[in-house]
């Protein structure tokens, strides 16, 4: 597998209790798998990325990418970050923020992608020499997806990256996601992803598996593979396979509370 997640436990405390977050979670994505994890709001699936990336230390388990510890591949900039909020620098344009990961880390050997390349790869080459107050909250996530590529990392971790996005923009992000993520496929440079979502038709137009978390303290309550044809389309969307898949999702989470949102 390349990231392992092995009996990972989390809890936070608040000075007087601890509020446990993660009990026992056991989680694979393997080389190239783009796996989904969806769960009611509040669940730990955030906390879950973090802890894959090394961003957080668990209470308790361990993480292994490629069998060794997150910081290696951190050390060779081999896993790439894409959250909800784009996080470009304001005074900075477009082409500067994608360049800000090797202004940082210099010559460290690793392949890089040239930035202006990958403004093209995201059909944003006009828009180099704009600030981000400038682009709309998709042009926003395609340069922050452009930044997180230039090190041609093998795993993307990405927690809703579309989540504040009207759902018009959030449909085109998807498949933009998609023709991406196959053309690295197709090029034998295939990337891992691991992505948070709140969405169901989100998850299943996207992912090879979608894994469906309990309520907190999370735990796995579905592993879920998607026997669907790549390419996706829009209209698989509308096909009873891919219906029953939202169907089998949405009866998981509305065992509990709170269901996620479609």
């Amino acid at each position: 597998d390349h990231l392992s997640l092995l009996d990972i436990s989390h809890e936070f405390w608040d000075g007087r209790r601890a509020l446990e977050v993660l009990r026992g979670l056991h989680l694979a994505v393997a080389r190239g798998q783009f796996l989904a994890v969806i769960g009611p709001s509040g669940c730990g699936k955030s906390t879950l990325l973090r802890i894959a990336g090394g961003l957080l230390r668990p209470s308790g388990g361990r993480v292994l990418i490629d069998a060794r510890a997150p910081r290696y591949a951190q050390r060779a900039r081999d896993i790439g970050y894409v959250f909800q909020d784009a996080a470009l620098l304001p005074w900075r344009n477009v082409l500067a923020n994608v360049r800000l990961p090797i202004e940082i880390s210099g010559n460290n050997g690793r392949h890089r992608r040239a930035p202006d390349e990958l403004l093209d790869v995201m059909g944003l080459t006009a828009f180099g020499s704009y600030y981000p107050h400038q682009l709309s909250g998709g042009m926003q996530q395609r340069v922050a997806l452009a930044r997180a590529l230039v090190f041609n990392p093998s795993l993307l971790l990405m927690d809703e990256p579309f989540g504040a996005l009207d759902e018009i923009t959030r449909e085109q992000m998807r498949y933009e996601l998609l023709r991406l993520w196959n053309s690295y496929r197709l090029a034998d440079e295939p990337k891992s992803v691991l992505f948070v979502t709140h969405s169901i038709t989100e998850a299943v137009t996207l992912a090879d598996r979608v894994v469906v978390l309990s309520e907190r303290p999370a735990r796995v309550l579905a592993d879920i593979d998607l026997e669907l044809p790549r390419p996706r389309t829009r209209e698989m969307e509308r096909t009873k396979p891919y219906l029953d898949y939202v169907d089998v999702i949405r009866g998981h989470l509305e065992r509990r509370p709170e269901p996620a949102l479609v």
